[in-house]
């Protein structure tokens, strides 16, 4: 059931707003007030090897200088090949610059969120979002939504955004933050020709001349071979094309053979570009790779496959199958080689990399024996893992896969510890999950492919970005279609249709329910529970879209199916949406009766988050009935609920509620208090203000 998944976020009350009968306004901290956000800044430390590029430094310093803000943020296009320096540039150029931007620095890497060539922006703004510090529970799940809350966050602020690896102009316009006073940094192979009514100052990024290319060589390996053969250096830095990412390598190759004279090694790169036909670049990396010891070189070869862009060393352990320890030395080793990055979440591998290690481990294995076998253990790993922290986060629930063996080797489970760790996992590792449900569809152990989907669903109800998911729940249907398992087709085809009403596309989610409910007609008895969770699925999407009688009659189907089986929590979960729809429909009679019935039934389940939720919605009832005085104890108890849950959502709507119904006993100082702390708790949170809304 729906309600049985939802989990919400948010931050403490910083301040309760309280009206004296003079109308003062006092503030009275609840606990120790949190600090304010901290200003953004989501790029990378400086590298420790950095070869100047003054020309295109001089050029963006002169647009940063002449920029009047008449027409907009300025926008900064670099372009050029890939592997030639164009995000390592910009980010030296924001961190020289960020003190004229002293209201944060966002990052958004949209080679991340393509999926089949295609970024979904919605999912760009809200990651962007994110780093202005709006809370999940107050995302926006419209576009357009999302839109609005981006603009209200940045158009008073001087702050750089950095998108990087765009392809199209459309996939960066919305990107664009409101204040003419900010900079914008955009990273693409070419030019944007479709990014229309934005004036962009263009800076291509040539691969560097053969003399800062030795120079970054010289920073990379400290070596007097430099020096003492400067033509074999420099033939080095040409073969590798002046591509930073090739240097890398090759200084890092440089020094592990030391003994060897500079010239010997570039001639043997070079042996090999007129024997096998390869460029010396390719030759480079070939060189690294063979230096590898086993576990390394292996590891490199699988990672080219990896299902997320950033890998963590537990599942690297799990890919090898080996102990954490030899994973962590292998990792090491492709660091030290230059063939890795290590970033705070792991270790990611560079895009021309990951195109080598692919050739590499074709060559090794081509038929793709040694891939698809590796590759078995980490999809059953972060099902184990998500599904252990779906647990965690929200609680038992209604699941249908079982929760895989610990994975061997062992000793790989991660040690979560509580909710926010759980969540906080679940959401740097999405990429990789949704990653996982496409590999396990590919290589057919569909159980893996669905049992994925379930934890992305609780995931998701927190953080709705709807690209990933979307297509995770698309191959979660297929994959219980191949499977033929009858429990999962029902459930996965639920999933999509919420993802797919809340971006008001009602016409495709009505498509999936009656595929839900045509799967759900061949269950048994015994899984009338689920049948009874379709029939709500179907009432909520006829809610969302205005048909508040068909909502109704879903929502009594579903309860008497619950009764039936005995399921109380259901019936009281069935009670509360009626109550809240009769409420919509203004029926406050019948909404009375449901809510103090469903409110009564919270209470003697015990569950307290329930009992807030039914007590609230009654007291919105009981004041559309005239009968203020008795809701006033329901929405103070909501209140504090809300306080202890830590939900400004909540708090806020409890808040709104409560100047209502000051407003009706003509308290108007008390009731303006209220909406004042409202406003002021939602602000903070990142929500939309009603001038906001309606822009």
């Amino acid at each position: 059931m729906a309600e049985d998944t939802y989990n919400t976020m948010g931050g403490r009350a910083e301040v309760v707003v309280q009206a004296r009968r003079t109308g003062e306004l006092h503030r009275h901290l609840h606990g120790v007030a949190p600090p304010p956000p901290p200003v953004p800044f989501q790029i990378p430390p400086a590298v420790a090897h950095f070869e100047n590029r003054l020309a295109e430094q001089d050029r963006i310093t002169r647009a940063v200088e002449e920029h009047t803000g008449r027409a907009g943020p300025l926008v900064v296009g670099l372009t050029g090949i890939g592997g030639v320096g164009k995000t390592a540039l910009g980010f030296h150029e924001v961190r020289r610059l960020s003190e004229r931007y002293p209201d944060g620095v966002l990052y958004a890497g949209l080679d991340d969120l393509r999926r089949d060539g295609v970024v979904e922006v919605s999912d760009a703004v809200a990651e962007l979002l994110d780093g202005l510090g709006v809370a999940p529970a107050w995302l926006e799940r419209s576009f357009a939504g999302r839109s609005k809350q981006y603009w209200a966050r940045t158009r008073d602020k001087r702050i750089v955004v950095v998108i990087d690896n765009a392809r199209y102009g459309a996939e960066v316009g919305p990107l664009l933050p409101a204040s003419a006073g900010s900079l914008v940094v955009v990273t693409s192979q070419g030019p944007l020709h479709d990014l229309d009514g934005v004036v962009v100052v263009e800076v291509p990024v040539e691969p560097p001349a053969v003399e800062d290319a030795v120079r970054l060589l010289g920073h990379v390996v400290d070596d007097p071979r430099l020096s003492a053969e400067p033509d074999a250096v420099a033939e080095l830095a040409r073969g590798c094309g002046g591509l930073p990412a090739a240097l890398r390598v090759a200084g890092q190759w440089v020094r592990k053979y030391r003994r060897r004279s500079l010239s010997r090694l570039v001639s043997e790169l070079t042996e090999q570009l007129y024997e096998k036909g390869i460029p010396m670049v390719e030759a480079v990396w070939d060189a690294a790779y063979e230096g590898l010891g086993p576990e390394a070189a292996r590891l490199y070869r699988l990672l080219s496959c990896y299902p997320g862009p950033v890998v963590p060393a537990p599942a690297a352990a799990v890919l090898l199958g080996c102990a954490f320890l030899p994973a962590e030395d292998a990792l090491e080793e492709l660091q030290s080689a230059g063939l890795l990055e290590e970033r705070p979440d792991g270790h990611r591998m560079h895009d021309l990399l990951r195109g080598h290690a692919d050739r590499r481990a074709r060559q090794a294995d081509p038929e793709g024996a040694d891939r698809a076998g590796a590759l078995r253990a980490p999809i059953r790993w972060y099902r184990r893992q998500a599904a252990r922290a779906d647990l965690l986060a929200a609680g038992p629930r209604m699941t249908f896969a079982a929760l895989p063996e610990p994975a061997v080797p062992a000793g790989t489970d991660i040690g979560f510890t509580d909710k926010t760790e759980v969540l906080r996992w679940l959401e740097t590792q999405r990429h990789a999950l949704c990653g996982c449900v496409r590999l396990a569809f590919e290589a057919e152990p569909y159980e893996d492919a669905w049992a994925l989907c379930e934890p992305l669903w609780s995931h998701f109800l927190d953080h709705p970005r709807y690209a990933d998911v979307t297509e995770a729940f698309r191959v979660g249907v297929e994959a219980a279609d191949r499977a033929e398992d009858p429990t999962a087709m029902v459930r996965m085809r639920c999933q999509p249709a919420r993802t797919l009403w809340e971006q008001e596309r009602l016409e495709e989610a009505g498509e999936c329910m009656e595929q839900a409910l045509t799967a759900a007609a061949s269950l048994g008895e015994e899984e009338r529970k689920l049948k009874a969770s379709v029939v709500e699925f179907r009432g909520s999407l006829k809610s969302a879209g205005g048909d508040l009688a068909g909502a109704s009659l879903d929502f009594e189907e579903s309860r008497r199916t619950h009764a039936e089986i005995g399921n109380t929590y259901g019936v009281m979960l069935q009670t509360y949406l009626l109550g809240r729809t009769a409420l919509r429909r203004g029926d406050h009679a019948e909404a009375v009766e449901l809510l103090g019935e469903a409110h009564d039934m919270a209470r003697d389940l015990e569950r307290e988050r329930m009992r807030a939720r039914t007590g609230f919605e009654l007291g919105r009832a009981l004041r559309g009935a005239g009968r203020a005085a008795e809701a006033v104890v329901l929405v103070r108890a909501a209140l504090d609920s809300a306080r202890k849950r830590g939900s400004t959502t909540d708090e806020v709507r409890v808040l709104e509620e409560l100047a209502a119904l000051a407003e009706e006993t003509g308290e108007t100082a008390e009731a303006e208090g209220h909406r004042d702390e409202a406003r002021l708790l939602g602000t903070r949170s990142g929500g939309l203000r009603e001038d906001d809304r309606s822009a």
